[in-house]
């Protein structure tokens, strides 16, 4: 019965039940009693009935406010549930270190689900266990000189009188636990409890899993920039001491010849090549030693390259960037990439343009971000060939990276009038790792 009806009985019952009383007093109640009893009968019977009534009505409305107290409780630990569920997925989407995160899903499951003890553990490739995280008494927690092959070793027994535990879970693999317990059983676990304990472990394995692929993308790319850094080693540096050996024999003919004004000249260029090998090195260190930090972005890393660029080239170097341009925060190695292929056009400006100035501008364009770098040199025709024996590598390095992110790369130049080279990268795009 509802409460609503409760009290509408509340009123209804009372009123029927004075008027059968008076009507019995007015029609057969004085020749069954004397006075003074059939006047304290009357309020006796009321009082019979109150109570009765009032014991019913009490105990129906207690079972209603038990049962409100019971789903008012519920839906607070369904709140703190989800509220702890929205933290653990905030800590996880903004890639919150492991450790933090398993921390914090132990100390949810320990608080939600009324614990003295919670851990988490991880298998390792032996197939024992370790603690990953834990929450409760030190004590709790033994020391041990060999990891174990159960989990429930890695807790003193007297704390799991009351366990509850769920495995974490990377596909069908099972990476390791995540465990609660009671040093007695004062109340059983409820299905709700065995649910959060299992999507707080869903969490707890999803943060493991970005761990893993992060490790891997970071020794990918490592890999990747190895190769890169070969491949130009290869292409460039091989190429220049070759053409340096070639020099060297060519001088060597000369002075046998006694053409030693040819010697010279020759000489000269072994002198220029060794001064550019130089530059090449120092530039390149300088690169790997600039990265795209997160705070400063694209534009801000390119301002600081272009400050010690012009400091060591003697040529004026500017950058310029739009407000959306300069927020804008591109995948690290699609950042990389961009920031080494305008190091690389740089590089070449200093080498063959002849220029004094050059410019850097960054900006969105129709979904893109355009790179685009001028100067005032001689200029080029870029499918012509070279117009020396020396090696010429940097733009098809470029080119290469370009592809790697699903950029493109060109160049447009006039004789005498300054070179433009532009890089449109596309915008939410999926791109190869390059």
């Amino acid at each position: 019965m509802s409460a609503r009806r409760l009290r509408w009985l509340a009123v209804i019952l009372p009123v029927v039940a004075i008027g059968v009383i008076d009507l019995i007093t007015d029609h057969e109640w004085d020749d069954l009693l004397v006075k003074p009893l059939n006047t304290l009968a009357i309020p006796l019977i009321v009082l019979a009935c109150a109570i009765f009534f009032a014991r019913f009505a009490f105990r129906r409305i207690d079972e209603l406010v038990e049962a409100a107290r019971e789903r008012s409780a519920t839906l607070e630990r369904r709140n703190a549930a989800l509220e702890a569920l929205r933290e653990l997925n905030r800590a996880i989407t903004a890639f919150a270190p492991t450790e933090d995160v398993f921390q914090a899903v132990v100390e949810k499951a320990h608080a939600l689900l009324d614990s003295d003890v919670a851990c988490i553990s991880l298998v390792g490739h032996d197939g024992t266990h370790r603690l990953a995280a834990r929450q409760g008494p030190a004590e709790a927690f033994p020391s041990r000189d060999e990891p174990p092959l159960d989990p429930r070793d890695l807790v003193r027994a007297d704390y799991l009188a009351s366990p509850l535990a769920t495995p974490l879970l990377r596909g069908t693999s099972t990476v390791g636990t995540l465990a609660v317990g009671r040093r007695s059983s004062r109340s059983a676990y409820r299905p709700e409890d065995v649910e959060l304990l299992a999507l707080l472990a869903g969490g707890a394995a999803i943060a493991f899993e970005n761990e893993r692929l992060q490790r891997e993308l970071r020794e990918l790319a490592i890999h990747s920039e190895r190769e890169r850094i070969a491949r130009e080693m290869h292409d460039g540096l091989a190429q220049i001491l070759g053409y340096v050996n070639t020099k060297a024999q060519a001088v060597e003919e000369l002075l046998a010849l006694s053409q030693t004004d040819a010697a010279r000249r020759q000489l000269a260029q072994l002198a220029a090549a060794a001064r550019s090998v130089y530059v090449d090195v120092r530039e390149a260190i300088l690169g790997l030693t600039s990265p795209v930090a997160v705070e400063r972005g694209l534009a801000g890393a390119l301002e600081e390259y272009a400050v010690r660029f012009a400091e060591a080239s003697k040529l004026a170097t500017t950058v310029e960037a739009t407000p959306a341009a300069r927020a804008l925060r591109l995948p690290p190695d699609v950042e990389a990439h961009v920031f080494h292929i305008a190091q690389e056009a740089l590089t070449n400006v200093r080498k063959h343009a002849a220029a004094r100035r050059v410019g850097l501008r960054l900006e969105i364009d129709d979904g893109s971000l355009l790179l685009a770098i001028e100067d005032d040199g001689v200029g080029f025709d870029p499918t012509a060939a070279p117009a020396s024996d020396w090696p010429h590598y940097g733009m098809r390095s470029m080119r290469e990276r370009a592809a790697s992110i699903g950029a493109a790369a060109e160049w447009s130049a006039v004789r005498d009038a300054g070179t433009t080279f532009r890089l449109r990268v596309p915008l939410g795009l999926d791109r190869g790792a390059g």
